[in-house]
C-alpha cells in the first residue's frame, strides 16, 4: 500500500507532566506530531525518552501523579482532548488500537482468551449477541494463525508471541484504524519477532491500518516503518522517512543511535554515545541534547533548536538542530 499524505491523526503542542516530590517532570514536552493514514511511523530513542508516554498520551490513559497538562489530539475533526470519558471509550478499539509492551500483564489471568475479545466487542457494541461476538473472535485469531481451540485456554497456556497475536485481536476487534504498538516485540526472539513482524505488515496491507511503531530497536524500524521520528529528553530530534534517516541522519543523536547499532561486518568499532539523558525535572537549558553533543555552540546552550527542513530531491526531513540553521543563514 503507498502511504498517502492524508493526516489520520494530529498532535500539537502536547505536554504531559509528572507532579513529583522534586518537582514537575515533562515526560513529553511541547510535542507536535503527524500521522499519515495507511503508513507505519517508527518513534525511536533511548529508555525515559517519552515514548511510550505518548502513546498512553495518545489514548488518554495518562494516570496521576501523571498529568496532560497542554496541547490537542485532533482525529476525524475533533480534538480528543475535549471528549467526554464515555465519548472517548468510543475511541478506544473503534477508531485507535494499542498493543502493550508486556501481554502478560495487559491480559487478564484468570479470564479465558475467548473471554476477553467478547467483552470488548460487547462493550463498544451492546447489540452484539454473545455467538456473534464469539464467531468474530473465532475468525480473527483464526485469521492471526491461532487455532480456534486456543480461544477456551488462558494467557499462561499460550507462549509470548500467541499472547502477542491476541494482544493484535483485542486491538483489530473493533476494526480500529490507527494502533499504537508500544514496544510490542521487547518479550520475544528473533525468530517470533520476525514473524511477529511479518503479520503486522501482512494486516496494514489488508486492513489499511495505520501504525505508530514505539521501540528502541533500530533493526525493526528499518525493515517495517516508512518514516521514522527520533526522540530525546520528551521532543523530537529528527524527523524524516526511513531511508533518509538512515543513510543521511541530520541530527547528532540520531548520528549517535545509529553508530551504536552492531553490524554484521563489524568494520568499525561499536559507538558509544557520551553521557546520559538529562533529568527532565530541571533539563538543560536550550538543545537539551547539548551536555552530550560532540558539535555543541553557544546558541545551543541558549535556545532550543527550530524544526529546520532539509531540502531533498525525494523524501523528507526535519531536524532539531542549530547547525542547519547556521548553514542556512550562510547559504
Amino acid at each position: 500500500m503507498t502511504t498517502s499524505r492524508e493526516t489520520i491523526l494530529s498532535i500539537r503542542n502536547l505536554t504531559v507532566t509528572y507532579k513529583t516530590r522534586m518537582g514537575n517532570l515533562n515526560a513529553v514536552d511541547n510535542l507536535s506530531l503527524d500521522l499519515y493514514k495507511g503508513e507505519v511511523l517508527g518513534l525511536v530513542g533511548e529508555s525515559g525518552c517519552g515514548k511510550s508516554t505518548l502513546g498512553k498520551a495518545i489514548m488518554r490513559m495518562i494516570l496521576p501523579p501523571g498529568q496532560i497538562t497542554s496541547g490537542e489530539i485532533w482525529m476525524d475533526g475533533r480534538d480528543l482532548m475535549k471528549l467526554n470519558k464515555k465519548e472517548m471509550r468510543d475511541v478506544r478499539g473503534n477508531r485507535i488500537g494499542m498493543i502493550f509492551q508486556d501481554p502478560m500483564t495487559s491480559l487478564n489471568p484468570v479470564q479465558r482468551i475467548d473471554k476477553h475479545i467478547i467483552e470488548a466487542i460487547q462493550a463498544h457494541e451492546p447489540h452484539v449477541s454473545k455467538e456473534e461476538a464469539n464467531q468474530r473472535a473465532i475468525e480473527l485469531v483464526e485469521r492471526l494463525g491461532i487455532g480456534r481451540k486456543r480461544l477456551l485456554d488462558y494467557p499462561h497456556q499460550l507462549s509470548g508471541g500467541m499472547r502477542q497475536r491476541v494482544m493484535i485481536a483485542l486491538a483489530l476487534a473493533l476494526k480500529a484504524q490507527v494502533i499504537i504498538a508500544d514496544e510490542a516485540t521487547t518479550a520475544l526472539d528473533a525468530i517470533v519477532e520476525a514473524k511477529f513482524l511479518d503479520l503486522l505488515r501482512e494486516l496494514k496491507e489488508e486492513f489499511g491500518l495505520t501504525i505508530l511503531m514505539i521501540t528502541h530497536n533500530i533493526g525493526i524500524v528499518a525493515e517495517l516503518a516508512d518514516r521514522v521520528a527520533v526522540m530525546y529528553a520528551g521532543r523530537i530530534a529528527e524527523l524524516a522517512d526511513v531511508d533518509t534517516l538512515f543513510h543521511a541522519p541530520k541530527h547528532p543523536y540520531t548520528q549517535g543511535l545509529l553508530a551504536s547499532v552492531p553490524n554484521i561486518n563489524m568494520d568499525s568499532e561499536l559507538y558509544c554515545m557520551d553521557g546520559t539523558p538529562p533529568n527532565l525535572i530541571s533539563p538543560p537549558s536550550g538543545c537539551r541534547f547539548h551536555p552530550r553533543c560532540p558539535h555543541v555552540m553557544d546558541i545551543c546552550r541558549e535556545q532550543h533548536p527550530p524544526f529546520i527542513p532539509q531540502a531533498l530531491d525525494n523524501g523528507e526531513q526535519e531536524v532539531a538542530c542549530w547547525l542547519y540553521e547556521s548553514a542556512t543563514e550562510q547559504t
